[in-house]
């Protein structure tokens, strides 16, 4: 695909040029408006994706991470931290989700707030947009502090072709923006801090910081180890009245505003797992997880869970980390491809014939650098998703657009080659976006996800209260896991519990002897709730 575009870049670099360069002057003279552009690309991330909605409507959750994501966010918008546990947490022990000492996600903050928001406004998909399209405006921003304002606004495009539109990280509650918005934060208060000095600029590095931690724990800590050292080399090198004025501008905002973060950080762990030094996230690997985040700790082997599903899926983790050195290395494989499908594909690719120019670039020393220790810091760990990566997106959007202003300055025997090429670096990303959606328009995906959505709209439909018993197949995936629950369990119209072979269900059917019984056979095609005919 790169090769016939760089051949019709060669015979026709002038393609198109009156229509495209009077709408790049039009461009420009929006993004002089800098902080204009900023709102433009945010509402532009919106509306493009609500447009969207009747080829990609709101997802449906399907994966363990989602529904505890979605917990938090249900926690968070009644106003609590978390949950009391439940005298009947065994029927309800699911994936990804603490039952004791509390009852709460296992997973960082951030996306659980994001999503309660969109709760309180009415879905919890509407704070997925939203967090999004902050992180489209957050990315512009960051890119006005590292090249013109034109090539910023640029990048916000991209981060709406690429990162937004069919993309998982808008279409699920897995999350990823956040991260990426709080990455941008830091990458782009870096240099207006080293010029300006203002408060406002330590602060949104703080903020940045914060969004990480809360996010994307031990990824965001790696992309902050760089960008500290920086900050550090740059203040040893004041002197002077120069040196107080960075301490008192942007030292103790900066502190401060981490110190909050710090403080809420041990509160929210001690809230949820009695101890402010211990998070959730470490206390449901403790618990639960026989193979440790990274690749150099040791296998619990011979771990013993409470039901079968539990039991296939971390034994399945198990065999997977004790795989042969040739699986490791097809596993590396496998993340690199991933990465570069999700992130760059053919189109975002092609600025990177002038890699050679990069290197050569003083001012991506550092994104260089933090790109290249945040892809060691995957490598490290036992498992991979694009969003994982989301603090790279920084770096990596530096480093594009400057690859794409190195590109547009291509001269070939005369022929304005480059401008060609820049042009159809978005041409391309365009054309993805609507082939994407063609493609789902014409497949409808059908997904055991719905399946649970229709029941929960069934039983919503009857009067008074239920109580949904699922019942797993020997053979059953473990990835389509249906018992999930609200952050309050009794309150809730439908409560899901899991049939345990061999555990009598009495005390769960005395506990909610006022609901209607259902029972749901999760691997019967299609799956349907069917009046429970068992003992109470």
């Amino acid at each position: 695909m790169v090769i016939p575009v760089v051949g019709l870049g060669w015979f026709a670099p002038r393609l198109g040029d009156p229509v495209l360069r009077a709408f790049e002057s039009w461009a420009a003279a929006l993004a002089r408006r800098k902080a204009l552009t900023v709102w433009v690309v945010a509402l532009l991330a919106i509306l493009t994706r609500v447009a969207l909605l009747p080829v990609f409507p709101a997802p449906v959750p399907m994966v363990h991470d989602e529904f505890s994501y979605l917990l938090a966010g249900d926690t968070f918008a009644h106003g609590r931290l978390t949950n009391q546990p439940h005298p009947m947490s065994l029927f309800f022990d699911t994936f990804h989700v603490l039952q004791y000492p509390t009852y709460q996600s296992m997973y960082p903050p951030a996306q659980g707030a994001a999503l309660a928001l969109g709760m309180l406004l009415g879905s919890p998909w509407i704070g997925v947009l939203l967090s999004v399209a902050a992180m489209c405006a957050a990315i512009t921003w960051m890119l006005q502090g590292w090249v013109p304002a034109q090539w910023a606004l640029l990048g916000g495009v991209i981060a709406i072709l690429r990162l937004e539109l069919c993309s998982y990280w808008t279409d699920s509650y897995w999350g990823g923006a956040i991260a990426a918005m709080g990455a941008a934060l830091v990458m782009g208060a870096l240099p207006r801090i080293r010029h300006h000095r203002r408060v406002g600029d330590a602060v949104n590095l703080g903020i940045g910081v914060a969004l990480l931690a809360n996010s994307r724990q031990f990824e965001g800590a790696i992309f902050c180890l760089p960008v500290a050292v920086a900050l550090m080399a740059w203040l040893a090198s004041l002197r002077g009245p120069e040196l107080r004025l960075a301490l008192r501008r942007v030292v103790v905002p900066l502190a401060c505003v981490l110190g909050l973060s710090a403080a809420f950080m041990g509160y929210y762990n001690w809230r949820i797992t009695g101890n402010a030094t211990t998070s959730p996230h470490r206390l449901d690997f403790r618990t639960y997880t026989a193979v440790p985040p990274f690749l150099w700790q040791k296998v619990q082997l011979g771990r013993h869970y409470s039901n079968p599903q539990f039991q296939s899926f971390y034994d399945t983790g198990v065999r997977n980390h004790l795989r042969p050195i040739w699986s490791l290395k097809a596993s590396v494989w496998n993340v690199w491809s991933r990465w570069w499908w999700f992130f760059l594909g053919y189109a975002l690719s092609l600025p990177f014939l002038t890699l050679p120019w990069l290197a050569r670039d003083r001012r991506m020393r550092l994104p260089l650098a933090l790109f290249a220790i945040c892809a060691a810091g995957l490598m490290i760990v036992n498992w991979f998703e694009p969003h994982y990566a989301a603090p790279m997106v920084a770096a990596l959007f530096v480093i594009l657009i400057q690859a794409m202003r190195h590109l547009r300055r291509w001269v070939v025997q005369r022929r304005p080659v480059g401008i060609f090429l820049t042009r159809m670096v978005i041409m391309m990303a365009v054309v993805r976006i609507s082939t994407a959606t063609w493609e789902q328009a014409r497949h409808p995906a059908t997904k055991w996800g719905e399946q649970r959505v229709a029941i929960v709209a069934d039983l919503d439909r009857l009067p008074g209260n239920h109580l949904v018993i699922v019942r797993y197949a020997p053979e059953h995936n473990p990835g389509h896991e249906w018992v999930y629950n609200a952050a309050d369990i009794d309150q809730a119209k439908i409560v899901w519990a899991r049939e345990i072979p061999g555990m009598d269900l009495k005390p769960l059917m005395d506990y909610y002897h006022d609901r209607k019984v259902w029972v749901v056979d999760a691997d019967e095609v299609p799956a349907e709730a069917e009046p429970f005919r068992g003992e109470r």
